[in-house]
């Protein structure tokens, strides 16, 4: 037990990622301080194991100034995932971008006022890093030294991908001037289990695919598991030279038919449209390498994607959102 006797802060933690991260916590024994934004949907956390002993939950808004102070207070790290995720929006600088950047130096502020407070892991995404005008052909390879650029994400309207680029770039800017020990994790596309009662937009992809719809018109996908994603954050907190970004994406790319294949087991006569005219506005999404040496170095070793699949569609049944 690790975590025996250390307090830690998760903002967002009803989202997807951060209830495995507040589980994994819990079970390496940490007592979790976590905010939520709408406390009715919390109840999958007050389920986990040692949450009656070790959780505590807070209300806070990304928006207010100092709404986190209550929870941040007496920690000695806080993990920092909340922020919108939405793949299309009629406001985008409302919706997303304002809460992504707004949010994160209100909590980095909070931080730097709490004098416990020894490290910040944040969460970014792959998102962050290949969105840009010169795509990196087949063989480029993505590593943790590239930043997606704002005006190209601007231009082709990703707006998610903008949202977490500024809010990234704010943090840096901000951890420097402030001397914070500050890691950023940029996930690709986070697959499996399911603990909080509703879809969320990475684990949709999977149940549309089993409908035979694909979300995102792509002929192929990187994988990575929510509990390698979420083991990785924790890691991030407990090994003393952990620093910088760290990309955490599937080491294997699967294709749709790989896909089908796995989910065939659970639906014998899916098919899944194959979208021939697909564009994926010079994104070149899944064609590059990834570097994923770093990851590696915290001692992550990847989930098999088939595994993933299968526990995403199990978890799926069982909470009956298929």
């Amino acid at each position: 037990m690790n975590g025996e006797g250390k307090v830690v802060c998760v903002t967002g933690a009803s989202g997807y990622i951060a209830s495995w991260i507040v589980k994994l916590l819990l079970q390496r024994g940490y007592t979790v301080r976590a905010t939520v934004h709408d406390q009715k949907k919390t109840d999958h956390l007050l389920a986990l194991d040692g949450a009656k002993e070790r959780l505590s939950l807070f209300k806070a808004n990304l928006l207010e100034e100092g709404s986190f102070e209550h929870a941040i207070d007496g920690c000695e790290a806080v993990f920092h995932t909340a922020s919108p995720v939405l793949l299309t929006a009629e406001d985008p600088q409302a919706e997303l971008i304002e809460p992504a950047v707004k949010g994160t130096l209100n909590v980095l502020k909070t931080c730097v006022k709490m004098s416990y407070v020894k490290r910040v892991i944040l969460t970014s995404s792959i998102a962050a890093v290949i969105v840009n005008a010169s795509p990196t052909g087949p063989n480029g390879l993505v590593d943790e030294t590239m930043f997606s650029d704002p005006s190209f994400c601007e231009e082709k309207k990703k707006w998610y991908a903008l949202s977490k680029t500024l809010a990234e770039d704010e943090a840096w800017k901000f951890a420097k001037a402030n001397e914070m020990d500050l890691i950023v994790m940029n996930p690709g596309l986070v697959i499996g289990p399911i603990l909080q009662p509703t879809l969320n937009i990475s684990v949709a992809v999977v149940a549309e695919l089993t409908k035979g719809k694909d979300l995102f018109k792509s002929k192929s996908f990187r994988l990575v598991d929510v509990r390698d994603v979420s083991l990785a954050h924790i890691k991030a907190l407990e090994i003393p030279s952990a620093n910088g970004r760290y990309i955490i994406d599937a080491p294997v790319v699967s294709t749709l038919k790989d896909i089908e294949k796995v989910l065939r087991e659970f639906y014998p006569d899916l098919c899944i449209a194959d979208d021939e005219n697909n564009d994926d506005t010079g994104l070149d999404l899944v064609s590059y390498k990834v570097s994923l040496e770093k990851v590696k170095s915290l001692g992550i070793e990847f989930t098999p994607t088939e595994t993933s699949l299968r526990d995403t569609v199990l978890s799926l049944k069982e909470k009956c959102l298929l």
